[in-house]
């Protein structure tokens, strides 16, 4: 009997309905980006001061240039270890008197600045920005900016919980109708957060757009590896993450043109209900179909899939069934990723790997983000890293394997981060040059990690791993932007010191993994525990029957 990839042999591997499914596809994972990293342009925070009525009158009258006015008004750096008191403190003065000059009117109320009250900022703030951000709209400064981190987490709260249903939900009513749900529910609330009247409301809506939006990726990821025969599995895989890479840049041109956070959001949620139009253009997973023994349509898809691709159909084609191995028979359980040393010692790296990717990645983007001097050049030249970076997963994996680019990957992310700490801030071209080649790195240990995981569990569970696993991914990045920008509040270098600890241990964790280069995924817990070191055993597949008719005379 024949099995699917087999069938696929015959019908094509990677024809044109293969390569036009997955450009279709593609669309869906760059419209993620926006979702995954947004917050760098949506909630960006400009230098500010606090508003003072009296101040803008006296600097009328005293005819005041801003740097006059920012010099003789704003208080200075202030003490080591104080945050940001120029931002958010001002003078307790009374600037309507009439006894203060236009030239240095503090000098008449004291000798030394450094004498003068201090307190919070009472009405409001003045942004040095053309444009408005979410931080901008409510204030999310000073002691709210903690509100920012909130938003940002929300999201992978998002991402974390729907992991737990999004999987279900593909598994029991259909890759395609997840894929259609996910993207419509994404693309409405993503009209709303842009429609947010307050904070909490924005907090709601950016939290069940993370339910559904990974939840999305993830189905088209599922569709096009389901499409494509098995020789190009991983091509597809690596390939379909870059056109998250693609979105990255258009959203660097966007936010630019677009400075205004309401507007960019609407600009990149409206498009993706044109993304419904996959009910028309991307057939149902055969695979999926043939599991859930609808076999009618599986011969509808697969005839359909020999036409576009300039195939003959397969004759006949009438029988079809679905032979379970005995290892589909076993029950899943969490306790099975625990239960030899091999398999507590492959989970427990996995976990950190996937942690350590999510926080690395989303916090070089934030750090360059919060210190850079050009927010949109400086996130496009770290976004372009991401396509040598593809090119050098799919150059490598072959002739060396997953383990060795992985080490690598996490070294240099690590030592990257390290270098970055003793750079001065004056040094911007260095700082983002070196940050670049820690994004370029981080990105392949993002992108391995997936296949890695994949391949060191047993079939039975291999599902069950990698959701378990890459749950750690959404609570890394649930904690990030605190990491982040809290611990930047103590200083800039302080997330980078942490960013490169670690990098060095993922680097160091990774070769405690066995390579899986050349061999067959393995089928039982026993297997997996023996991996590397065992005779290649027979792979659990669907089988498709295929009746042909006897030829005369045979």
């Amino acid at each position: 009997m024949l099995t699917v990839d087999d069938v696929l042999e015959q019908v094509g591997e990677f024809g044109w309905f293969q390569k036009q499914a997955f450009l279709t596809l593609c669309l869906l994972s760059a419209a993620f980006a926006p979702i995954y990293v947004g917050i760098v342009f949506l909630a960006f925070t400009p230098d500010h001061r606090c508003l003072s009525p009296g101040v803008a009158e006296l600097s009328r009258r005293c005819g005041w240039s801003l740097a006059e006015e920012l010099n003789y008004t704003v208080p200075g750096p202030g003490a080591a270890g104080e945050a940001f008191p120029r931002h958010c403190r001002s003078y307790e003065v009374d600037w309507n008197q009439s006894g203060l000059s236009c030239v240095d009117p503090l000098a008449s109320l004291a000798t030394n600045r450094s004498h003068l009250p201090l307190g919070p900022c009472r009405h409001g703030w003045v942004y040095d920005t053309p444009g408005l951000s979410i931080v901008t709209e409510f204030n999310l400064v000073c002691d709210d900016s903690w509100k920012v981190d909130l938003f940002q987490s929300c999201v992978n709260l998002g991402f974390f919980l729907g992991s737990l249903g999004v999987g279900y939900i593909a598994d029991r009513f259909g890759r395609k109708f997840c894929l259609l749900a996910t993207t419509l529910v994404g693309a409405v609330l993503g009209v709303l957060t842009a429609m947010a009247p307050d904070y909490p409301s924005l907090l709601l809506f950016r939290l069940l757009q993370g339910l559904v939006s990974k939840g999305s990726w993830t189905s088209g990821y599922i569709l096009i590896t389901e499409f494509v025969g098995l020789g190009y599995r991983r091509m597809v895989a690596i390939l379909y993450q870059m056109a998250f890479t693609v979105g990255l840049v258009l959203l660097s041109g966007l936010a630019y043109v677009i400075p205004h956070w309401r507007w960019l959001q609407l600009a990149t949620s409206l498009p993706t209900f044109l993304l419904l139009l996959y009910y028309w253009c991307v057939p149902e997973s055969p695979r999926w179909l043939l599991s859930q023994k609808r076999n009618t349509q599986v011969i509808k898809i697969i005839d359909h899939i020999a036409q576009k691709n300039g195939k003959l159909p397969l004759p006949d084609l009438k029988m079809l069934s679905l032979e379970e191995d005995v290892t589909e028979k076993l029950s899943p359980s969490f306790a099975d990723l625990f239960s030899t040393p091999h398999l507590r010692k492959h989970t427990l790296i996995l976990m950190y790997l996937w942690f350590t990717s999510s926080v690395l990645y989303q916090g070089l983007i934030m750090h360059v983000g919060a210190t850079g001097g050009n927010l949109h050049l400086d996130f496009l030249y770290s976004a372009l890293v991401e396509f040598p970076a593809a090119f050098i997963i799919l150059t490598t994996i072959d002739r060396f394997g997953l383990i060795r680019p992985l080490v690598v990957s996490n070294l240099v992310a690590g030592a990257a981060c390290a270098v970055m700490i003793f750079i001065s801030h004056d040094l911007h071209w260095l700082n983002i040059t070196v940050a670049c080649f820690g994004r370029m790195g981080i990105t392949i240990v993002f992108q391995l990690v997936c296949l890695v995981n994949a391949e060191l569990y047993p079939t039975f569970i291999r599902n069950l791993g990698v959701m378990v696993c890459s749950s750690l991914c959404d609570l890394g990045g649930i904690i990030t932007p605190f990491l982040v920008f809290r611990l930047m509040e103590v200083w800039q270098g302080l997330p980078l010191i942490l960013f490169a600890v670690l990098g060095l241990v993922a680097g160091g964790m990774t070769l405690l993994l066995p390579e899986t280069k050349g061999v067959t995924l393995p089928e039982t817990i026993e297997d997996a525990e023996n991996l590397g070191r065992i005779a290649k055993p027979k792979e659990n597949t669907i089988y498709l029957q295929i009746q042909t008719s006897e030829r005369a005379g045979t």
